[in-house]
């Protein structure tokens, strides 16, 4: 017989819960929310649905806000993540259940819902209405010459999160498909996993996030007060780069290759119409966007 549990939501500023989560988050993710917490970062875009047995978190789902600017219209979509079971619950509903409360509660407030899922889940999202939908990458070939001309910005302390939480604020560089109002999500990852992956052009006072390898940038996004196309931003990158892949879909994107995003167990799966234009316009959700 299973035990009862409390479905608990919006409890970021419940110590005991909040802990609770970031062990099973540990768990199963390798992830822990705390820093992102205590630094500040974890704000109301973020909502875990959360169910409890006696004070532990042993299944849950969260919600994450995740507005996007399009054609001068704001979209309003919601994105599922961090769905999690402990060991000895699952098989017995919980997910299930807690996904119906939050279409119960979000029921007419969203103009889509979306998630990545693994390959081991893609027959559980149908259930719900979820179906498959393609995403589209933007590459291009570089010859970039001279060196670079950025420098690193190490997001390892509050100066540095300061001036990219500012430069996010004042930004005027936009893609097709722009998330925004939510800055809280894109300080997750570079104060975690990407605190090595920032840059900055001090002529032209932009950021810009990236990862490079093996003559490869992967640009995740750009922040600037002056610059508008995603061309120049790769060229600051100097005579190292031969190929450049956008994390987003630019605004020049007759300059790009487009071609279908195929990631090993990670499948697109929508929810709602306001989301068919990302198939039907060969765009991408940002890869800063991903929760």
């Amino acid at each position: 017989m299973r035990e009862r549990y409390e479905l608990i939501k919006d409890y970021r500023n419940n110590e005991t819960v909040r802990l609770s989560f970031n062990r099973l988050a540990g768990k199963t993710f390798g992830l822990d929310f705390e820093d992102w917490y205590r630094n500040g970062f974890w704000g109301d875009s973020y909502n875990p649905y959360s169910a409890v047995v006696n004070g532990e978190v042993v299944a849950n789902v969260s919600v994450n806000k995740t507005d996007f600017s399009y054609g001068g219209k704001i979209l309003h979509f919601l994105q599922l993540g961090t769905v999690m079971t402990e060991k000895e619950y699952r098989k017995q509903g919980l997910i299930r259940e807690i996904i119906g409360a939050i279409e119960k509660d979000v029921e007419g407030k969203a103009d889509g819902i979306y998630l990545f899922a693994n390959d081991s889940v893609l027959d559980f999202y149908p259930k719900f209405g979820f179906r498959r939908s393609a995403e589209y990458q933007y590459g291009k070939k570089v010859s970039n010459k001279g060196g670079c001309q950025l420098e690193k910005v190490v997001m390892d302390n509050p100066a540095a999160w300061e001036r990219l939480e500012d430069a996010i604020e004042r930004n005027l560089f936009h893609g097709k498909l722009d998330l925004v109002r939510n800055p809280g999500l894109i300080m997750f990852y570079v104060t975690k996993f990407m605190q090595e992956s920032v840059y900055f052009h001090k002529a032209t006072d932009t950021f810009v996030i990236a990862d490079v390898k093996d003559g490869c940038l992967f640009l995740h996004n750009i922040f600037s007060t002056k610059i508008k196309e995603a061309g120049q931003a790769i060229e600051w990158f100097g005579e190292e780069i031969q190929e450049a892949v956008l994390g987003f879909v630019p605004m020049d994107a007759e300059e790009y290759e487009v071609t279908e995003i195929r990631e090993e167990d990670c499948t697109f799966f929508i929810k709602g119409d306001g989301l068919q234009i990302v198939e039907e316009e060969k765009l991408r959700i940002p890869s800063l966007a991903h929760a």
